[in-house]
């Protein structure tokens, strides 16, 4: 009998171990989240992203994305102007900034199609392509600025932007966990850590907004 109870309780411990392996396994494929008040356009990362609206060359910037604009010596401008980077629905073009005009080594826009129109679920689209085109470049912790306000959409809870962004980005996360389970992945590391811009007014809805993803995420 205490041979018998010894071993019990030594399986016991091994069932609890490896499930403890398991959930520490599964937290370290996660990428952690954190949020910053800060202006992308200030920001020293390897990868900064934004994101504008599809709009006709006479629609202004605000706020960060006109000061980005003008660090990059009207760029932005010009390439709206021309027609070139229309803005549509999941449409990105990467930029390498000059030394000078601002911190960040790459700028990654991404459209967000109309204006009028827009809703939140559509970030969620953003956040899979954030996660994906970081893992190809080779970005371990881009920042995020969603810039939905600047780019003149009122009315929304960034709350509810911030969550659905982050749905997108977890979702693509454990699509790729799925492929290199597989064998079939691309060797490039998955993106380890996300930093989300917000500004000091809307900081505590965002955190609200990614603690929801995070908690879908995890099942609860």
């Amino acid at each position: 009998m205490d041979l018998y109870w010894a071993q019990w309780v030594f399986s016991s411990k091994v069932r609890r171990l490896a499930l403890l392996l398991v959930s520490a396994s599964l937290a370290a494929q996660t990428p952690s989240v954190e949020v910053l008040v800060a202006s992308p356009a200030v920001t020293k990362t390897e990868l900064q992203v934004i994101c504008l609206f599809h709009s006709g060359p006479g629609t202004a910037f605000q706020g960060s994305l006109r000061e980005i604009d003008e660090k990059l010596g009207g760029l932005l401008t010009r390439i709206r102007k021309d027609s070139l980077f229309a803005g549509n629905l999941g449409e990105t073009l990467l930029i390498a900034p000059k030394p000078g005009t601002i911190p960040a080594r790459r700028l990654l826009l991404i459209g967000l199609g109309d204006l009028q129109s827009f809703s939140t679920d559509r970030e969620q689209q953003v956040g899979f392509i954030v996660f994906e085109e970081s893992k190809r470049l080779g970005i371990n912790h881009p920042y995020f600025a969603p810039t939905v306000l600047d780019g003149g959409k009122t009315g929304l809870n960034t709350g509810d932007v911030a969550e659905q962004f982050l749905r997108g980005f977890l979702r693509a996360s454990a699509s790729e966990d799925v492929v290199r389970a597989a064998k079939m992945s691309n060797p490039t590391s998955n993106p380890s850590g996300l930093t989300f811009l917000a500004g000091a007014a809307h900081a505590a809805d965002t955190r609200a907004g990614l603690a929801k993803a995070t908690a879908a995420a995890a099942g609860h």
